[in-house]
């Protein structure tokens, strides 16, 4: 066979084990071979790793991308570009209902036309529900399923134009259940935190530190189990999203450990920022307002990293909400006549392209595997929201690649958000120092990102709409209402 592009000298890792000493023969953007001294022809491009790791491009399942509620955010160019240049070669984004829409069609119609011709990556739509009704729940999620490959929701316990309550959380699950559809939680007490943030604006405790005040564990914790509570009655798999403390993840534990269909996401955030972070001067601490919010004490970030390498955290996430700073409806919406509110502060992070760089200083630092890497950045995200084809580095799948510098090769360096790729002006890890980064990304064997020459290299419009399979980890549960019996 002759091969569009070789790839040699690399540590092959997937989620199982690494592989030295092969190649890698990419054929019509699929991987075709692994293998020994793979032939080269004169029109064959080889990609030389110089020992370093290759890992599948990363898969990035909680990215927000021009939702009509983050005016001053990424675009689907900013955001897909800065995805690739970090070795993100999949995005999973957010088609998010107002509680105003009656149906759910044309709110996935009109997002994926936003995307389309737009993104320099692979992408598929998740879907946030926040009016379930009938018609929606019963007859339009299976059209989404069948015709449009979108096989997630994501609910919300918390937030005003959001929140839906257990009985609409319940009604919901039965139609995942069957359609085998991926339910995303973002837990949060609702009720907990309104009382604590009106208490604390008595008290005129409302600079951007208080925000993480406003949201304590037990908020999470609470609202983490009573989750787990609603999905063992029905029998249906969830994953928590973005999960921030100790005893959150805990509670993800124990039921996975009683053998319940509960999986769990962190984010970067989680793993290294504390929520002194949020005391900064000239409101400068807006710029790390998240939910849930960055915790107190390093044994939530130790405990994070616990959660990967024991397998409690199913996916690995940026949960990229970015807002800008300095621009006009950005995070100095929490400033009002100079005072600061926190209550104001539009939530969420850029990460999209620090994720896989983030995680990989983990690997370095023996905090977790090599192969816990690509369990959490790209095999399970892959297999949890059916994205065939992607997520490990073997014979018949896109040659999705992220080839990283050998241990040593590159040079120490102080990152700035002037060398990320966004559109946003700060990152939260800025001054934060790293060994090392993706040196090249390549999407369905084209080269997207190299570092050494070019910097990105890819194409706006290069990826492609992914109709996704039903979850190979949390597929149809085989249980119909009339024969259904509350668990024991």
């Amino acid at each position: 066979m002759e091969f569009d592009t070789v790839v040699r000298n690399g540590i092959i890792a997937n989620a199982s084990e690494c592989i030295l000493g092969q190649d890698i023969g990419i054929k019509d953007g699929l991987i075709a071979c692994i293998g020994i001294g793979l032939p080269v022809s004169a029109s064959t491009s080889v990609i030389d790793a110089q020992g370093g790791y290759i890992t599948p491009g990363g898969v990035d399942s909680h990215v927000h991308l021009e939702q009509w509620n983050t005016p001053t955010g990424d675009t689907w160019e900013t955001g897909t570009r800065s995805a690739v240049c970090g070795g993100t070669t999949t995005v999973l984004c957010f088609a998010s209902q107002n509680q105003t829409d009656q149906s759910v069609l044309p709110v996935v119609e009109d997002y994926l036309g936003l995307a389309k011709g737009r993104s320099a990556c692979d992408y598929g739509i998740h879907l946030i529900l926040t009016n379930p009704t009938k018609e929606v729940v019963e007859k339009e999620l299976p059209l989404l399923v069948r015709y449009s490959g979108i096989t997630s929701v994501k609910l919300y316990m918390t937030y005003h134009p959001m929140k839906l309550g257990d009985r609409e959380i319940l009604d919901i699950m039965v139609a995942t259940r069957r359609l085998g559809i991926t339910t995303m939680v973002h837990a949060e007490n609702h009720d907990m935190i309104e009382l604590i943030i009106e208490t604390l604006e008595q008290r005129g405790q409302v600079e951007p530190y208080y925000q993480a005040v406003s949201r304590p564990k037990i908020a999470e914790a609470e609202a983490t189990y009573r989750a787990i509570s609603l999905s063992e009655l029905m029998d249906t798999p969830i994953l928590l999203v973005h999960v921030s403390s100790e005893l959150a993840a805990k509670h993800i534990r124990d039921a996975q450990t009683r053998m319940l269909p509960i999986y769990g996401e962190t984010c970067p955030q989680y793993l290294y920022l504390l929520s002194d972070r949020l005391r900064g001067e000239n409101f400068e601490g807006a710029k790390c307002v998240c939910s849930p919010p960055l915790r107190e004490r390093p044994e939530d970030t130790d405990a994070m990293w616990t959660s990967i390498a024991n397998g409690t955290f199913t996916t690995f996430s940026s949960d990229h909400a970015a807002t800008k700073f300095y621009a006009e409806g950005g995070k100095r919406l929490g400033l009002i006549n100079g005072r600061p509110v926190f209550a104001k502060i539009p939530n969420g992070l850029p990460g999209l392209e620090t994720r896989l760089p983030l995680l990989f200083k983990g690997v370095e630092e023996g905090r977790i595997t090599i192969q816990d890497f690509v369990r959490v950045a790209s095999s399970n995200p892959a297999k949890l929201y059916g994205v065939t084809r992607k997520g490990a580095v073997l014979p018949g799948y896109d040659a999705d690649l992220c080839i990283w510098y050998p241990t040593g090769k590159l040079e120490p360096f102080v990152l700035k958000n002037s060398m990320l790729h966004h559109d946003i002006d700060y990152t939260p890890f800025e001054d934060m120092t790293f060994t090392n980064w993706p040196r090249y990304t390549l999407l369905r064997g084209k080269m997207g990102w190299n570092r050494d020459d070019g910097g990105f290299i890819g194409k706006f419009g290069g990826g492609n709409y992914i109709k996704r399979t039903v979850s190979a980890l949390a597929g149809p549960r085989n249980v119909f209402v009339n024969e259904w019996r509350p668990p024991i």
